[in-house]
């Protein structure tokens, strides 16, 4: 409690200085704020656990192994498979922006639509995608069963 505490009243004492980072303001400010409660929480360990630090250098870490979910037993092969039964449209605009990197405005430059329709595209494909990999996870859980 007392971290976030400090870390808003960073954050109203320094609103005056605050810049949007890019486009979307609104999720420039959010990072911005997360931005600083991560550097107040790090400070406040710093100062109060600072003996306790060099116990947990030399402390055993033990991390206990986790399931594999259907999505990691997915072999390359069958990732693509699913990309490859998007739309045509959505398949262009998610390899563009995820795989080749450009931003919405260069997508939209080269492919003749607008931004909104690039991001408003990714979107759908993404959920698109999300469907046919859900689907096919459970096709991949039946089979692991029997």
């Amino acid at each position: 409690m007392e971290i976030y505490n400090d870390s808003f009243l960073k954050v109203f004492k320094e609103i005056y200085r605050y810049t949007p980072a890019y486009e979307n303001e609104v999720n420039s400010f959010k990072g911005w704020i997360r931005k600083i409660i991560v550097y107040t929480a790090i400070d406040y360990t710093r100062k109060y656990y600072k003996q306790s630090l060099t116990e947990l250098e030399s402390a055993t870490m033990y991390v206990p192994a986790e399931e594999e979910s259907a999505l990691d037993m997915m072999s390359f092969d069958e990732i693509i498979s699913a990309v490859r039964e998007l739309s045509p449209a959505y398949r262009a605009i998610l390899n563009m922006f995820i795989i080749d990197g450009f931003t919405h405005e260069e997508i939209a430059s080269q492919l003749g639509i607008n931004i909104g329709t690039s991001k408003s595209n990714l979107f759908k494909a993404r959920q698109q995608l999300q469907k046919i990999l859900k689907k096919d996870n459970k096709i991949l859980m039946v089979k692991n069963v029997g």
